[in-house]
């Protein structure tokens, strides 16, 4: 069994709306849980979210209706709906009622190309319902024609696809023989498509495929029994399929380089080489003050000099590094509380002692020192004093 070339996301139609949903078709015996994507009118199914290949599609062109479906289900809190196709009915359960209700709308709107009044939505869920039937009708009016070139109106197209001629198509495919065997390329007259396939029998056998446009919509190859298909990423996976693996689409990866490098001359001889860029120098951290502060380069302003608040003794500038470090004040020492001190006792002031003879000696020193009251009191101080002189001596006698 031929591996099936998933169409990859970016490469779908305008994507409407997705989800969870668990399907289960008349081929099916279980339901499965897959992650649903409405892109244009079909809806196209992953195994995961995270998934980039699809693993099935539904194209709405053959809708009948889509209606609720009553049967319970173990989750009390999804809601089971079934879309009637013309080659059969295939159920969907809805992670919720409301859930059901957009996916209803979506289905609809895209596949009748109107708004269904019946559902139960939002004012604001409507007007997205009106603008996705807009874009889809955009998008639909511009399908290839007969008289519009095919680079230049629709830009959905497959991973092989490639805008060489036809004998480009056959080098480009003999070249990376290794990477794929099919490709997709413009026409000849530049508004239809064509397929070049290379195969190895007894050499190299190329061999040329016309893709002609439908007028509603759709391709067709052109053969002696024409096989029709809704878009050009359809049409590659049918030739992959159909010769089990055989042809494989030719796809090219771009190779990137890791390093920088440019062309620079020598100035003395004019030799050009090839040099690497150098690897960027690492940023160089701002240093940080000891309050944990990042301190700045920039010189301090005269306004900032003459501040009060700032301390010159404690501002210095660091010559080699240029910044400004400012020392943290002191931190004050926890104060400590004495016990109050007994209160001093009140001593009453003695009256000074009054010693005349002391007191006097200054004065009678200033009056024996005049000359003039030297002579008029020493003589009768000396006579006065051998009186008490003489009386002293009569009493012991």
């Amino acid at each position: 069994m031929a591996k099936r070339t998933g169409r990859k996301k970016s490469q779908l139609p305008d994507l409407y709306y997705e989800g969870y949903l668990e399907k289960r078709s008349f081929k099916d015996k279980t339901s499965r849980k897959l992650w649903t994507c409405l892109c244009g009118n079909t809806l196209f199914f992953f195994n995961e979210k995270r998934d980039n290949d699809y693993i099935e599609k539904l194209d709405l062109y053959g809708l009948i209706s889509v209606t609720d479906d009553s049967s319970p289900d173990p989750n009390l809190d999804a809601a089971r709906f079934n879309v009637q196709m013309t080659n059969g009915n295939i159920k969907f359960t809805a992670p919720s009622p409301e859930s059901r209700e957009l996916w209803k709308g979506f289905i609809y709107s895209v596949a009748e190309l109107q708004v269904p009044s019946s559902l139960n939505l939002l004012p604001g869920q409507f007007h997205i319902l009106k603008e996705t039937v807009q874009k889809e009708k955009e998008r639909l009016s511009n399908p290839l024609t007969e008289q519009s070139p095919p680079t230049t109106v629709r830009t959905d197209m497959p991973a092989c696809y490639y805008n060489v001629p036809r004998l480009e198509a056959e080098l480009l495919l003999e070249r990376e023989a290794s990477k794929g065997n099919l490709l997709l390329r413009d026409g000849k007259d530049g508004r239809s498509f064509a397929i070049t396939t290379k195969q190895d029998l007894d050499g190299s056998i190329f061999r040329h495929y016309r893709i002609l446009t439908k007028p509603q919509g759709g391709f067709y190859i052109d053969v002696d029994k024409p096989v029709h298909f809704d878009t050009l990423h359809d049409l590659v996976n049918y030739m992959v399929e159909k010769t089990e693996g055989s042809l494989t689409p030719l796809i090219i990866e771009g190779q990137y380089d890791k390093n920088i490098s440019f062309i620079s001359s020598d100035n003395e001889n004019g030799e050009r080489t090839q040099q690497p860029l150098p690897d960027p120098a690492p940023a160089r951290e701002a240093p940080m003050s000891v309050t944990g502060k990042i301190m700045s380069d920039e010189p301090v302003t005269s306004a900032e000099e003459n501040s009060p608040a700032i301390n010159r003794e404690e501002k210095k500038e660091d010559e080699t590094h240029h910044y400004i470090c400012v020392r943290p004040p002191p931190t004050p020492e926890p104060r400590k509380i004495l016990p109050p001190s007994p209160a001093p006792r009140k001593i009453p002031p003695s009256k000074p002692a009054i010693n005349s003879a002391s007191s006097d000696v200054p004065e009678k020193s200033k009056i024996l020192s005049n000359p003039q009251i030297k002579k008029q009191i020493l003589p009768a101080a000396l006579s006065e004093l051998k009186l008490k002189l003489g009386q002293k001596v009569k009493i012991q006698d």
